[in-house]
């Protein structure tokens, strides 16, 4: 892929960064979100068939607990304009998969969500809807064009006795399972669009290296590994092209990005200096989780 990969990037300085203040490195690493399938939020992921889940439940729930852990989180192009009033939008290399994608930043830390408090509920009036659709995923089928409908089995909101069932009693999907596949379709024909969109900025140089450093919780964070669109490049467009950029209804997205990076300063007036702790024990101690 034609991209840049020279020493330019686009610094941004956010908060005061006295004397005194400690330098950390924070690298934005897609493997922390991103995968060839589906995200890591997933447990125990199968594909959603009558004999496995006839008895199954599913639970409506606000606790996004399951969620805390995720500092970053993929998004579609539809939602550019209302998550980038809220957090920042930015790219991530796919390697594996030959492209860039667009993610929102949760949190200035790896495993830590600064949107949800301490009882799972989310702060912001805006959710990515890749968490929204928890527990549910679609997965690419051996057949071309085909995708098939998944659950994680390993969520709390699957249930045997709590919640509306999938099935009804001769087997048959009910609404549940109906509104889920229109949902997960529709999210599908918006990542193919994601596709385009980034595949376009791609194709014409528009993604740069950043190098954002900012000031939260009395440390400087430099925050590397991801891209952002060139706006100069962008602004030395031929007519021609801008006119291509416009017609392809590309430009709300744009410039949502570009306005989204500000939010850099909510993250760090939400970031909370760590708390020394004077006598941590075994059983206190944080245990490491699977991720994926």
């Amino acid at each position: 892929m034609a991209i840049e990969k020279g020493q330019a990037v686009v610094e941004r300085k956010v908060g005061n960064q006295g004397v005194g203040s400690k330098l950390t490195s924070v690298r934005i690493h897609k493997h922390q979100f991103l995968s060839k399938r589906i995200c890591f939020m997933f447990e125990q992921v199968v594909p959603v068939n009558k004999e496995r889940h006839a008895g199954k439940k599913v639970r409506m729930s606000n606790d996004f607990g399951f969620a805390s852990k995720f500092h970053i989180a993929y998004i579609t192009l539809h939602e550019f304009a209302r998550a980038a009033s809220i957090y920042p939008v930015m790219f991530l290399e796919d390697q594996a998969n030959d492209q860039f994608r667009p993610v929102v930043l949760m949190g200035l830390d790896a495993g830590e969500n600064l949107f949800i408090d301490a009882q799972g509920q989310w702060s912001a009036s805006y959710i990515p809807a890749i968490i929204r659709r928890y527990p549910f995923a679609l997965t690419k089928a051996p057949e071309a064009d085909r995708y098939i409908v998944c659950v994680d089995e390993g969520s709390d909101l699957l249930s045997d006795t709590e919640g509306a069932p999938m099935f009804d009693e001769q087997g048959n999907p009910t609404q549940v399972i109906e509104n889920v596949k229109r949902y997960l379709g529709e999210l599908q024909q918006m990542d193919q669009m994601t596709h385009e969109f980034s595949k376009f900025l791609v194709q014409n140089n528009l993604l740069t290296p950043l190098n954002m450093r900012v000031n939260a919780a009395d440390q400087v964070r430099n925050i590397t590994g991801c891209y952002v669109i060139n706006e100069e490049r962008l602004n030395n467009f031929s007519d021609q092209k801008f006119q291509e950029v416009r017609q392809k209804g590309y430009l709300p997205a744009i410039y949502a990005h570009l306005i989204s990076l500000s939010q850099i300063e909510r993250l760090a007036a939400l970031k909370k200096p760590a708390v020394p702790s004077q006598d941590l024990s075994a059983a206190q101690a944080p245990s490491s989780e699977q991720l994926q």
